[in-house]
């Protein structure tokens, strides 16, 4: 059911995207080809078994997926854990979830601006970093403005360059491979080595796979530009997951039949160091260009999009200034919300001089936080308000979020000092914005007043 009336809003996004759109967007989002600027990174510290990494990674986010896909069900708007969180525990916890996960959403293009700038200064000495900053952004912008079937179909021409270099990394690595280089053939040695296997490992697994993942819960953010969106948004969001997944563990299987060992390369490039290896020069440059523009283009778009949904949904409510709300009267896409977060990204890299570790220590305490927050609330909601409480019940809505809840929690006890000092004063911005705008947390959103909360 795609009624917004009875949730108190009107129809104002343009409602066209079918599954495969959505599902897309999700796999741009979470970009398919993420490892390779991860590979070198990570294998070593995961004894070259980066495909069970990730792995435990489908595993520990799993439960997660599956509170977003019973939360879109229920409430098919947009909005994300701010929406989710105001309908099943409260709205003045909504808005605390929701800002909460504004710091991950609304810092992530800019962090992937800094990384597509900072890699094609590096391929083009002569033009400045901020040359490229300004060009990729520039482009997003424009295309997110331009209304949400343009973003679709730019999203499926990344997808399938994307794709392709897969497959041509696929077709190159397994030649080598068969040919007598790397392994010299399959292995199981990058999928499983139980005699490293133990809790520190898994621990650092988690850890790593879960980040890795981030990306999958925007497609909620299109519920209110989706058909069927009650039925749809949850079954790509748990798809995506899966999907990606297999990617992952898919490529850095066919890396580490290539090169079993790594330790000589440079971090930063070994996974286009082990395409070289196994296809040449060509490949590796190839490889290269394709993720600049994945992460540039493709993941950047996508993360703008998602954080003008966000803005626009808290704007209607009126708990952030609504001038967010506008929407194109043309393209029907929250247009001063898209350009905001476009100027807020120039704000961020300018006061961070364009440090991508210095961004990425705090991208990630929003989303995990919110997370927390969302597992709670589907066993407030369906286990506690609504009751449901047989077997069915006792799985979905206690077991599979309190999974969740644990998990996530692992991984966001592992955070720095700075990113917790960081995290818990944005929270704190927010809680007194919140106390402000609701005059000490005693009003609610115009659409609440009337529902029975």
């Amino acid at each position: 059911m795609d009624n917004l009336e009875k949730f108190g809003y009107e129809q104002k996004l343009k409602r066209t995207l079918p599954f495969r759109d959505v599902l897309i967007y999700g796999m741009i989002f979470m970009v398919p080809i993420a490892p390779m600027g991860i590979y070198g990174f990570v294998a070593p510290t995961a004894f070259n078994m980066v495909p069970f990494v990730y792995f435990v990674g489908i595993c520990a986010m799993v439960f997660t997926a599956l509170s977003y896909y019973r939360m879109s069900q229920q409430f098919p708007i947009a909005g994300s854990v701010y929406a989710y969180v105001q309908r099943a525990l409260n709205p003045h916890i909504g808005f605390v979830a929701g800002w909460t996960l504004l710091m991950d959403y609304i810092l992530i293009p800019a962090l992937l601006y800094a990384m597509a700038g900072v890699w094609c200064a590096s391929l083009t000495p002569g033009v400045s970093a901020w040359i490229w900053v300004l060009v990729f952004l520039g482009i997003n912008t424009f295309i997110n403005v331009m209304g949400i079937e343009f973003t679709a179909k730019s999203n499926m021409v990344m997808l399938v360059i994307e794709l392709v270099a897969l497959a041509i990394f696929t077709v190159v690595g397994l030649s080598f491979v068969f040919n007598g280089g790397g392994m010299g053939g399959l292995s199981t040695l990058p999928l499983f080595q139980p005699d490293k296997i133990n809790p520190q490992f898994i621990a650092m697994a988690t850890s790593i796979a879960v980040l890795s993942f981030l990306g999958f819960d925007g497609i909620s953010t299109l519920a209110e530009e989706t058909t069927n969106a009650d039925q749809i948004i949850g079954k790509a969001t748990v798809i995506a997951l899966f999907l990606m997944g297999g990617l992952f563990m898919f490529q850095t299987y066919i890396a580490a039949l290539v090169a079993p060992d790594i330790s000589a390369m440079d971090p930063n490039t070994a996974f286009f160091e082990i395409a070289g290896i196994a296809g040449g020069e060509g490949v590796k440059w190839m490889l290269t260009i394709v993720n600049i523009l994945a992460v540039g283009i493709a993941n950047t778009m996508a993360a703008q999009a998602s954080i003008s949904r966000i803005l626009f949904s808290m704007s209607r409510d009126k708990v952030i200034p609504s001038i967010f709300s506008k929407v194109h009267p043309t393209h029907k896409t929250p247009w001063v919300a898209t350009i905001f977060v476009a100027g807020f990204s120039i704000l961020v890299l300018l006061l961070t001089g364009l440090k991508i570790d210095l961004l990425v220590k705090f991208v990630n305490f929003g989303a995990l936080t919110s997370f927390i927050v969302l597992n709670f609330s589907v066993f407030w909601f369906f286990y506690i308000k609504e009751k449901k409480r047989d077997f069915k019940g006792f799985i979905n809505y206690l077991i599979c979020p309190l999974a969740g809840i644990l998990i996530i929690g692992f991984v966001w006890s592992g955070f720095d000092i700075v990113t917790l000092q960081v995290g818990f004063a944005w929270m704190a911005v927010g809680i007194v914005w919140g106390a402000i705008s609701s005059k000490g947390y005693k009003e609610v959103p115009e659409v609440f007043k009337n529902i029975k909360l």
